[in-house]
């Protein structure tokens, strides 16, 4: 009986000991507030975009270092923010596909457009800008968010591919 007690009150103690450990445990919780509606631009046209894109690319930089933007759309085109996720140098930038699905998701975006620039003036994509386009539209297409374009920002011109992925 001693014996039987004594087990009873291990058990106890452990059942304890974890259930204490699985308070500790942190639930996940997305949260995310949108602009108020009246204070969000829409996105009609190509040159909504490139307006857009100019004012967080400027003159200063454009021809310095690439910059990967991008932008996350509500379902009637209204931009629900913007994302300078990555900053390289004047050849090349790293992005996170990731990052951007995780700011597309939190933000419960419809849609999203990118951008980037190219320092030397060329406005002809890479096969790397290629590459990244077709994987992030892969990505978003499994998410059911839709890739409406991508931007070739230069400081005297732009282009659109998303036509060539």
């Amino acid at each position: 009986m001693f014996l039987f007690s004594k087990g009873l009150k291990y058990l106890k103690t452990l059942k304890f000991k974890v259930m204490r450990k699985l308070n500790e445990i942190y639930e996940v919780d997305v949260v995310y507030k949108r602009p108020a509606f009246a204070s969000m631009e829409s996105m009609c046209s190509l040159e909504d975009s490139i307006v857009l894109f100019r004012k967080l690319i400027t003159e200063e930089k454009i021809d310095f270092k690439e910059f990967f933007l991008v932008a996350f759309l509500s379902r009637d085109n209204k931009v629900l923010g913007i994302s300078r996720v990555s900053e390289g140098t004047t050849s090349s930038t790293c992005v996170n596909i990731k990052e951007i699905l995780l700011l597309a998701v939190k933000t419960n975006s419809s849609s999203i457009i990118l951008c980037h620039n190219h320092p030397s003036g060329n406005l002809k994509p890479s096969e790397s800008d290629i590459s990244l386009t077709r994987k992030i539209k892969g990505a978003c297409e499994f998410c059911d968010i839709t890739l409406l374009d991508h931007i070739i920002l230069t400081s005297e011109s732009f282009s659109s591919f998303i036509w060539e992925v």
